[in-house]
């Protein structure tokens, strides 16, 4: 019987394992001793609420779906009709093709072909990778169209240190501003987390916090990566969940408003644009005619 997000690739390193799956070409599962460290599904089930997707080719929401690019107005369809947007891209529901695969190692691909509201040409490129350090993801994107292009990539993983409801657990989230969303789920009202109940540089609780918060302004550290970490307790194990310098953006989202994913877990979402960037321009990446974009995240267990 053929499973709802398609074949099932498994990958092995040790004590580490990790699926990767056909529809969406995202990350169904990865654990580390037998114990998740991504709040993932079963292989019989649909993925809902985002659950290890691939975003791309923009993250989070355009409001209205409506927007300008090269002097034309484009509309894409609303997919979250309630809010009137549309979200989180155009690959979550196609297939990918495995272009490379070994025992601990797979890349995916997919071409994105023009269409109404995106009559652009993406050449995708997604590489999965177990090593002593924990699970990397490498994204490829190549405009293979004519046209300049409005681009944007980012990831879904629900994190989970094995302790639900999560408000006992312990997060560190290296970042000075937050983008606060409207009645549209649009973040756009950049602040300071100074003084407020986002400010995660120093490693705390979770708490009661009801987090749908996009963070930038992203310390990093020396190697130029951002670390978001999360922890059962002090000095117990945990996970860390790093970006490079792609990705300026992460949103978290603690799901409370989704009964499957409420507070059982943290979405942290690398993102390198922020929501709306399809209408604001801010950070926007154009692909040129040939032009790549190449960014990588990846979740590092902490003993």
């Amino acid at each position: 019987m053929l499973a709802p997000s398609g074949e099932q690739i498994e990958l092995a390193l040790g004590e580490q394992r990790a699926v990767v799956v056909e529809v969406g070409g995202g990350l169904r599962l990865y654990s580390v001793g037998g114990s998740d460290l991504l709040d993932g599904y079963e292989a019989a089930e649909l993925s809902r609420s985002g659950r290890g997707q691939v975003l791309i080719p923009w993250p989070n929401r355009v409001q209205g779906g409506s927007y300008e690019f090269g002097g034309r107005r484009h509309q894409l369809a609303l997919d979250e009709p309630a809010a009137g947007n549309a979200i989180h891209g155009l690959v979550r529901w196609v297939a990918w093709t495995v272009a490379e695969r070994e025992t601990s190692r797979v890349v995916v691909e997919h071409t994105l072909h023009p269409q109404p509201g995106y009559p652009f040409a993406l050449a995708l490129s997604i590489e999965y990778a177990l090593s002593p350090a924990g699970l990397g993801v490498r994204t490829t994107a190549t405009n293979v169209g004519p046209d300049p292009c409005p681009f944007g990539s980012g990831a879904h993983p629900y994190l989970t240190v094995g302790t639900a409801p999560v408000d006992s657990v312990l997060l560190h989230v290296p970042a000075h501003t937050v983008l606060r969303p409207d009645e549209h789920g649009i973040a756009a009202d950049p602040k300071r987390v100074d003084g407020t109940e986002h400010d995660f540089r120093e490693a705390r609780p979770i708490g009661a916090t009801r987090l749908d918060t996009a963070f930038t302004g992203l310390e990093r550290d020396e190697d130029g990566l951002a670390r978001v970490e999360l922890r059962r307790r002090a000095g117990d194990g945990g996970l860390t969940l790093w970006v490079d310098e792609s990705y300026r953006y992460l949103m978290l989202y603690t799901g409370d408003d989704r009964p499957d994913v409420n507070r059982r877990s943290l979405a942290v979402e690398p993102m390198t644009c922020p929501p709306n960037a399809f209408r604001s321009g801010a950070d926007l990446i154009v692909l040129e005619p040939g032009g790549s974009f190449e960014g990588a995240w990846g979740i590092t267990p902490v003993s």
